[in-house]
């Protein structure tokens, strides 16, 4: 029967240094007798613990992926110093505000101390550390060079998600406006068209057809807005669903993007850099190729190249070069093949993988700023076709009715 392990709680605490000068802090840790122990350890005398109470409508921040970076770029500038292992999850904690990272270091901390290799300690955990994560640690360890390997996973964690956050700057910009625009129209359709419909049944004349159509659509909304609203819900948490739940849907999803224009390009460089980058992370940490092409096909972040890298794995295992596998799939651009063929040749793959890496996320870099500008004036555009539309749609039986004086 397996023991469950002790919950891992944050505790507040007051105390005297050897100077009687008083202190005060938080700690992680399973009871209060463990904290005193850990502060009397570091030369203060505890007069007071006690555990954090948390508010009702307190919101704990979650654990996010550049949280688990900083942790990684930390541990391994900690052991390559000389730091024991358990010490350097002490050091780490107290640098993080997020009582969750506290937590984690505390129960990673908690399970080495067990027994436990860090590898198997991190692998308890997929939510934070995924097979790729504890791949290279695994390699780490056995190589004797974890401190290495950390620098290398805290180096590729790092690059990953700058890359991810230049996708999601490109992306949120548009989709903001957007949202904001339709939210405009909406007051406009809901306000201030009926106000204008009020004063046009005095004319006694005939509307405008455009007239006539913008104030059917404001009746529309006036009297469904329920239904609109719950559709657009739906489809958001339907699409999102479906995102997490459906294979199929996000291999439509995925081919879709690669094809959009403006889009696509930006779609396409990320996932070979990302490709390129996980390659040789993993095969300068002694992974072998067929194997580290496990790691790489979930990595890549788009079904298309997905199903593509499990292709190439296959032909790699029954001994074809990784280069004429890459041409084969007709997806990756000739310069990542030539370059993947030179690295074969000489014997530097990870080498050469890591310059086309280099080369491609610089690549995305000059297109999100490229998108940005592009963005700018289409939205203005956008804009100013919604709400000049409308505002024309209620001023042109002003204007007739001038004419007609």
């Amino acid at each position: 029967m397996a023991v469950k392990a002790a919950k891992v709680s944050v505790y507040l605490w007051e105390g005297t240094d050897r100077q009687g000068s008083k202190l005060r802090g938080e700690l992680s840790g399973h009871n209060p007798s463990l904290i005193r122990a850990q502060l009397r350890k570091q030369g203060i005398s505890p007069v007071r613990v006690r555990k954090k109470s948390r508010s009702l409508f307190q919101r704990t921040p979650p654990i996010r992926a550049r949280d688990i970076s900083l942790f990684t770029r930390q541990l391994a500038t900690l052991i390559k110093a000389g730091v024991p292992l358990l010490q350097s999850f002490d050091i780490i904690a107290e640098g993080f505000d997020n009582p969750n990272m506290r937590k984690l270091m505390a129960e990673l901390k908690q399970d080495i101390a067990a027994g436990s290799s860090f590898t198997t300690a991190l692998r308890k955990r997929p939510r934070y550390f995924d097979e790729l994560y504890c791949s290279l640690v695994d390699a780490g360890e056995q190589a004797g060079a974890l401190e290495t390997l950390l620098e290398r996973v805290a180096t590729y964690k790092e690059k990953s998600e700058n890359l991810k956050t230049r996708i999601r700057k490109a992306m949120t910009y548009p989709l903001a406006v957007i949202c904001v625009a339709l939210v405009v129209t909406g007051i406009l359709l809901v306000k201030v068209v009926p106000q204008f419909q009020s004063m046009f049944q005095g004319f006694g004349a005939q509307l405008p057809v455009f007239t006539q159509l913008v104030i059917a659509l404001s009746e529309f909304v006036q009297h469904w807005w329920w239904l609109l609203a719950g559709g657009l819900l739906l489809s958001v948490f339907g699409l999102r669903h479906a995102h997490r739940h459906s294979p199929r849907f996000r291999q439509w999803l995925d081919v879709g993007l690669l094809k959009l224009p403006l889009v696509a390009p930006l779609m396409y460089k990320s996932a070979v850099a990302r490709y390129a980058r996980t390659l040789s992370t993993t095969f300068a940490a002694g992974v072998p190729l067929v194997e580290a092409l496990g790691s790489v096909a979930g990595a890549t972040g788009n079904q298309v190249f997905k199903h593509a890298v499990n292709r190439i794995r296959q032909d790699v295992a029954t001994g074809m070069q990784l280069h004429f596998s890459m041409r084969a799939s007709g997806i990756f651009p000739s310069m990542a093949i030539q370059m993947t063929a030179i690295g074969e040749e000489s014997g530097a793959l990870d080498g050469m993988l890591e310059k086309v890496a280099i080369h491609y996320e610089e690549e995305v870099d000059t297109l999100v700023d490229t998108l940005s500008s592009l963005m700018e004036p289409v939205i203005m555009v956008v804009l100013g076709t919604l709400v000049g539309g409308l505002v024309v749609a209620m001023y042109l039986p002003i204007f007739q009715l001038g004419t007609a004086i």
